[in-house]
């Protein structure tokens, strides 16, 4: 049986062989890597496609210790597994507690803040802040849902992606 993967992973030394490891380790075989350094996700990650082949239960074995390793497996066989929302929120942000906005959103089951930038104002209410967030295939419109509300409960602008 083949498996076709993707995985998003940081562009640090390593990271390639780290990700690898569990294939040859739980008895499957590697078939084939591309890995391009020069294509980055926003995030200044690189998608790494791999297929590999053993039995049903070596793979679905090498899978879970991938995610157990921390390894962001974006794709299965063609197939979303996770997908990325970018949002902007836009106000007074740090005094309206950016912590607890970011609490409520990994508070999602399925969900985490995968990165967060914060643009500082000399005028607090014109602070902005881009978050994007990782949610199971699936989670998009509740995740947008809760983003809305929570900007409408603090005051802040709220520009989703389309």
């Amino acid at each position: 049986m083949r498996v076709n993967l993707v995985l998003e992973l940081l562009d640090v030394p390593g990271k390639l062989l780290e990700a690898l490891e569990p294939i040859g380790k739980l008895g499957a075989n590697i078939v084939a890597v591309i890995h391009q350094r020069d294509v980055k996700t926003e995030r200044g990650t690189i998608p790494v496609h791999v297929t590999i082949e053993g039995d049903k239960e070596t793979l679905e074995m090498v899978l879970k210790s991938m995610e157990d390793l921390g390894i962001q497996i974006m794709e299965v066989d063609g197939v979303m597994r996770k997908e990325k929302i970018t949002t902007v929120l836009i106000g007074n942000i740090v005094e309206k507690n950016l912590k607890e906005t970011m609490e409520i959103l990994s508070g999602i089951e399925g969900v985490k803040v995968a990165d967060l930038d914060l643009k500082m104002s000399d005028h607090p209410e014109q602070s902005a802040s881009k978050i994007i967030v990782e949610a199971d295939y699936g989670k998009k419109r509740d995740v947008l849902k809760k983003i809305k509300e929570i900007g409408s409960s603090k005051g802040f602008l709220v520009i989703n992606e389309v």
